[in-house]
Formats: C-alpha cells, sequence, structure tokens
C-alpha cells in the first residue's frame, strides 16, 4: 500500500518543522559544545570548576610531596586532627575530625574525642585507630614531612574507637596547631614502611575522609577532584573540581578572563593591571604568611657544592650585595616587601613574633666587598674573580622554570654578585631537578649538589614550625639549605615546651638573630599571592584569613572549595559566552524564518502564474 499524498497545507507544515528542527538541533549543538569547557549551571549536569596553576603536585604522597599544590590536594582529600577556623585560624571544634581536647600532666598529655560520623571515601568508618596509626607512624619512622608536628610527642594511644591519647616528653603547646593528614590504617599499613616513605606514588583515586576525592591525576593534564558525597561535614556544592597546569603566565590569565577557567593562582603584576576592571572577575594581592627566597649549600658534610657557602661570613656578605628594595619594586611589581628572617614581620599580632634587626642590612656593594675581603676571599692574581685555595670562585645560580619571578630576581643577584667579584653561573631548572639536586646521594649518602637557588615558603599558623626547618634535624627533609648550628637546635626544643608567650618570644627572638647573622637564606620579600577568581558565574568564595588571606588557594585547608556554589542558571552562562549564544540563537531563528519562506514561495509561485 502506498501512502497516501500530503496536501499542500501539510507540505508546507512539513517544511516548517524540518526548518525548526533543524534550528533547534543546531542551537543544541554550538551550546552544548560551548557549555563543555565550563558549565557550572545547575540545570546542565554536572557542576565543574575548572582551576589554573602554574606548578603541579610534586608527589601526591603525603610522606614525600612538597611543594603547595600537592599540599592544596591534601587539604581536599585528607581532614586534620584538629581544624582551623577560616576567620581567624583559631583552632574548631567542628571542622575537623575532633570535637573536643583536652590537656593534663602540666601540658604533657592531650586527650582528644573524635566525631562519629566520619568515614573513609571508601564507606569504612574513621576511628582513633587511624589517628594513632598516622601519628606513630611519623614518629616511628621520623617522616621528615612531618616530625616539626610531632617533636616531643613520645606515643599516641588509641584509647577507644573515638578517643585518642597524645603522651608527650615534655609541655607541648602546638599539639593542636599543625597540619598533618589522618591517614586510612587500612590502606596504608598493608604498605612496606620503606616503600610508603619513598616510592609510592599514592595514586587515585586516594582514600581519604575529605570533602573531595583526587580521582585523577596525569601529570601535564590535570588533577581531578570529585565531591565527597558522604561527606560528614556536607557534601561540597560543587560536583568536581579541576586543576589545569599552565607553564605560561599570560596564557592562564587570558584564558582568566576569556572564562576558560573560573579561578586561578600565581599571576604576575603585569596581568593584574589586564585584568582589573574585567566585569565578573575578582583579582587580588593577597599578603600571605610566607617569603620567598635565596638559599644557599651550608651543608657542612660530603657535598658537591662550593664550599665558600658553609662560611657564615662568606654568606652574610652577600646581604650586602642585594637589593631587596628594587627587588621588590622592579620583580614584584610593589606587591612585596623586603624580607628580614622566616617569620613574616607585622603578620602576628600579640605577640608579633616577628625579631627587628638592629640595624639591618642594606645594599652596599663596597661594604659587600669589603666584608669578602676581610673574610679573606679576595681577588689574588687581578683577573676580576675572587679566589678560594688558588681557584676562582664559581657559584651556581639556580632560577626556576616555574616561577618567573625567580628567574626575574636571579638575573639582578647575578648582575650585582659578578659586581663584587664572583664568577656566577645563572640558569633555570624546573622543580623536580633542583628538589632532586638539594636531596641528592651518593651510594645511600646524602650529598647535595647545588650552590644557591630561589625558591619560597608559605608559613604555617604556629611561628615555630617554620623555624623549625632550620634545625639540624631537618638536614636531608625539609632544610634545603642544610644549616646547622648547636645553639638554635637547644634553644628550638626549649621554646616549644615555653608555655609562657614572653618567654617563647624571648627564645624565638633569639633563633631569629643567630639565623639572621649566620644566613643560610636571603630572605628577599615578604611577597603577596596573586589570586583570580570568577563571582559572575560562582558565589561562596571565602577568605582565609578573614579580610586578608587567600581565596582561591588557602594555605590552610579546602578553603573555598568546600563553599563555593554556581550562580542562578539564568546568570552562569558566563559573561564572554552568553551574547553569543544569544547571538548565535537569533541568527538561527532567522535562518529558519528564511527557509520556510523560502518553502512556501517555491509551493506558490506556478499556482499563482496559473491564476
Amino acid at each position: 500500500m502506498r501512502q497516501p499524498s500530503l496536501s499542500r497545507p501539510s507540505r508546507r507544515l512539513l517544511v516548517a518543522l524540518v526548518a525548526v528542527a533543524l534550528a533547534a538541533g543546531l542551537v543544541w549543538g554550538l551550546t552544548g559544545a560551548l557549555g563543555a569547557s565550563s558549565s557550572p549551571s545547575p540545570g546542565a549536569g554536572k557542576v565543574v570548576m575548572k582551576v589554573g596553576w602554574l606548578a603541579e603536585p610534586d608527589n601526591l604522597n603525603p610522606m614525600v610531596g612538597q611543594v603547595a599544590s600537592s599540599f592544596v590536594c591534601w587539604y581536599m582529600n585528607y581532614d586534620p586532627l584538629v581544624g582551623f577556623n577560616y576567620s581567624d585560624l583559631t583552632p574548631s571544634k567542628t571542622l575537623g575530625l575532633a570535637t573536643d581536647w583536652t590537656e593534663s600532666n602540666g601540658g604533657k598529655t592531650w586527650t582528644f574525642t573524635l566525631r562519629k560520623n566520619a568515614k573513609w571515601q571508601d564507606g569504612q568508618p574513621v576511628t582513633a585507630r587511624d589517628v594513632a596509626f598516622t601519628y606513630n607512624f611519623i614518629i616511628d619512622n621520623d617522616v621528615g614531612n612531618f616530625t616539626s608536628y610531632t617533636t616531643n610527642v613520645e606515643h599516641v594511644t588509641a584509647v577507644d574507637d573515638y578517643t585518642v591519647r597524645f603522651d608527650c616528653s615534655q609541655p607541648k603547646a602546638t599539639v593542636i596547631s599543625g597540619y598533618i593528614p589522618i591517614l586510612p590504617e587500612h590502606v596504608w599499613s598493608k604498605l612496606p614502611v620503606k616503600q610508603a616513605m619513598t616510592n609510592w606514588p599514592n595514586k587515585p583515586p586516594i582514600v581519604g575522609s575529605g570533602p573531595f576525592q583526587c580521582v585523577q591525576y596525569t601529570k601535564g593534564s590535570i588533577v581531578r577532584m570529585v565531591a565527597n558525597k558522604s561527606y560528614w561535614g556536607g557534601a561540597p556544592k560543587i560536583d568536581e573540581v579541576d586543576f589545569l597546569p599552565y607553564t605560561n603566565g599570560d596564557t592562564m590569565a587570558q584564558e582568566f578572563k576569556s572564562g576558560a577557567i573560573d579561578a586561578c593562582g600565581g599571576l604576575l603584576p603585569a596581568q593584574v593591571r589586564s585584568l582589573q576592571g574585567v566585569p565578573g572577575l575578582s583579582v587580588k594581592a593577597i599578603v600571605v604568611n610566607g617569603f620567598d627566597e635565596l638559599g644557599f649549600n651550608c651543608y657542612t658534610g660530603p657535598s658537591d657544592g662550593n664550599p665558600v657557602l658553609r662560611d657564615w661570613r662568606f654568606r652574610q656578605a652577600l646581604n650586602y650585595a642585594v637589593d631587596k628594595q628594587k627587588i621588590c619594586q622592579i620583580v614584584y611589581g610593589g606587591y612585596g616587601t623586603p624580607g628580614v628572617t622566616p617569620i613574616t614581620t607585622h603578620y602576628y599580632h600579640d605577640p608579633d613574633w616577628a625579631w627587628t634587626p638592629s640595624p639591618p642590612y642594606f645594599f652596599d656593594l663596597t661594604k659587600a666587598g669589603q666584608m669578602l675581603d676581610a673574610a679573606g676571599y679576595k681577588d689574588t692574581n687581578g683577573d676580576g674573580i675572587r679566589d678560594y685555595k688558588g681557584k676562582p670562585i664559581t657559584l651556581r645560580l639556580w632560577a626556576r622554570s616555574e616561577s618567573p619571578i625567580s628567574q626575574s630576581s636571579g638575573k639582578l643577584c647575578a648582575g650585582w654578585f659578578r659586581k663584587i667579584g664572583l664568577n656566577i653561573k645563572l640558569s633555570t631548572v624546573d622543580n623536580g631537578t633542583l628538589m632532586d639536586k638539594q636531596y641528592a646521594t651518593v651510594n645511600g649518602e646524602f650529598k647535595p649538589d647545588y650552590d644557591m637557588f630561589f625558591w619560597g615558603w608559605y608559613s604555617d599558623i604556629d611561628p615555630g614550625i617554620i623555624m623549625s626547618y632550620f634545625t639540624t634535624g631537618q638536614i636531608n627533609s625539609w632544610s634545603d639549605s642544610a644549616w646547622s648550628n648547636k645553639e638554635y637546635d637547644a634553644l628550638y626544643k626549649r621554646q616549644e615546651a615555653a608555655v609562657d608567650v614572653a618567654q617563647r618570644k624571648q627564645l624565638l627572638d633569639k633563633m631569629q638573630e643567630i639565623w639572621y647573622r649566620e644566613s643560610p637564606y636571603i630572605i628577599l620579600s615578604y611577597s603577596n599571592d596573586i589570586e583570580g577568581w570568577n563571582t559572575d558565574r560562582w558565589s561562596g568564595w571565602i577568605t582565609s584569613p578573614a579580610k586578608v588571606g587567600n581565596v582561591v588557594f588557602s594555605p590552610y585547608g579546602p578553603g573555598s572549595f568546600e563553599y563555593v556554589q554556581p550562580k542562578a542558571a539564568t546568570q552562569t552562562t558566563g559573561s564572554s559566552k552568553a551574547p553569543l549564544i544569544a547571538g548565535i540563537v537569533v541568527i538561527v531563528a532567522i535562518v529558519a524564518a528564511i527557509v520556510v519562506w523560502l518553502a512556501m514561495r517555491s509551493r506558490q509561485g506556478p499556482e499563482a502564474l496559473e491564476e
């Protein structure tokens, strides 16, 4: 049976329906493709935030990794025993695994009560045994990444499923002030200790108890964190955070400006100017608790570093050959202040833990040269290069490929050092190469292979932690200068046991004075983090600490990622894409109307002539 023929009105309707269907399909395809790059709308399916950074994690194993991006992943994936209020960074009984704690025995014993609704991301309950396992693993195996937090903690005991006790050899007020990621015993106890502390990569999916879980890390491509929907603190309001690496800060800034990414960190001063005033974007230079430094290889044991750097008089002289004011003005674009010691000046209050030298070092190349002469480092043959034991002093100065700031600082410092008679070999290396050289071993023996380098630190909430990294016990661990001073070590132990604030302040001041004199680092700048975040598509951004702290990358926890959420669907297509999509819709609608009109016209022409 043949299909019945269609009348003329039916033919016109068919053409119109086809045109509308094509138009709808075209609009759907275009808007779908555009939305795939960044689609925060709740009605568009999975809510994904894309965040740019310049330095990828060096290792997702908390026992091994060291760079800030690794900590960002751990903050999101693992809970600490004690969390911190984002407003003022005071210990919180609602933001960590511990809901309460007490001290006794003169501060030598601490007892914590754990929440009962926390679970690992594989469904097993978090108990006091996990806390005890984590801390005892660090204590028993001297895990350098966290021993600064466990100094004088002799043992940690799970009293019952939700009670854990810390027994210390002396009073320890810092038990609640440091970040240690609590690890699942049922996962980590199965690993050989040596492997867990060295080459175990902690591949995703990573089992933690935090608000997000790392499910993918493809180096050079992505770190994917998905929301923990069963999180005891409430599920995050977004489904996924994708961290995307950039090797070029300008590219990252442009993609942030275009809407391809929703937030970023590590922006440069020049990029701030191009982003300020862009509707829907916030850009801020944040004064952080941290610094950038020029570091030296001070190791007095087997070393492939130049031996002149073992002499603190040589290092001290170099302080007068660095113009910190010019570095802050030129390199940091005014977004930084000259540094003094590792404790950030004017960051802490009641008391301000930073020590102020009198007088401080100042820029004077002539004085730097005079001090080198007095220390015995002279140009003995008149070639313009100072000598040590008859050989010209040649020093390797390494900037980092991930840090344009360090590269610019390197050019300035190299020029100044050459003016005082040093042969400087300036080069650029990546983070991994630098760390390999800093912690190099030969036949199993620590033998650092570097001279001078540029890097930076975020400090912890407690001021004593950053000072701990320069103790002798941290050599071949957090100490990347391998400096050692017995008086300094003794003072560190005393300040950690000091309950009286004024007494502790005096001890920390003395430590800073020794450190400043012997200069294992030259603190170049208390620099700013420059971050950007999208306020057109996202709300819920928080500042940690309040008003002055980071917004995108909090150094004290998950921060904004735990609270940020997409704005209403009508506002979340993004200012850069909404006009484009609207224009496409209009164009396609016009095309559809023309198609319909032409179809109708083509049918009416012959009939009109017949009439």
